[in-house]
């Protein structure tokens, strides 16, 4: 965009803390769920938010890469460097986003099941693409949303590092 501006419009600071509140918040879930056993009166109401809300999470991340192309934003502030590594986690954290909503659903789906989407309609499943879709779609699940994770928490200390020793406007523009 060729506008110069000196903040981030509403809504995109609406989708930022939306989507890391959906992000942390599907991690301690994701977390917590994997130990249920059985027997447990959340064994199937957990898995269940897990993915209506994770769907959720994608179509507003897909919502959010069109908002981003196609709305000015702000200039990355800090020297040459950091702005290249800035480019370079943002752009890392919308791939792992992808890819966890992807690897989310080849291991929903392997068994041809579709993913039920808060009770309301059903996620057409694809059954089983490759030969244990399962457990690699699993493992990938697993460390991306761990590195997912890391990197977000890298990302907040970044701006928190903008914001208290280089005092500038990383930190306000989103807030």
């Amino acid at each position: 965009m060729s506008q110069t501006v000196s903040q981030y419009n509403r809504l995109t600071k609406i989708i930022h803390w939306l989507s890391a509140l959906a992000v942390f918040s599907l991690f301690a879930l994701g977390y917590w769920m994997v130990e249920l056993s059985y027997y447990s009166e959340w064994y199937k109401v957990a898995p269940h938010w897990h993915k209506s809300v994770g769907f959720m999470l994608c179509l507003l991340t897909l919502f959010r890469v069109v908002w981003k192309l196609t709305t000015a934003t702000p200039e990355i502030e800090g020297q040459p460097w950091e702005k290249t590594v800035a480019k370079i986690a943002h752009n890392l954290l919308y791939l792992m986003l992808f890819a966890i909503f992807i690897s989310g659903y080849m291991i929903s789906t392997a068994d041809g099941r579709g993913i039920e989407i808060f009770n309301l309609f059903t996620l057409p499943g694809l059954g089983s693409l490759i030969e244990n879709q399962e457990d690699i779609a699993g493992d990938i699940h697993f460390y991306l949303t761990y590195s997912l994770v890391g990197l977000a928490l890298l990302h907040a200390l970044a701006a928190l590092k903008h914001h208290f020793i280089n005092k500038d406007n990383t930190l306000n523009k989103m807030i």
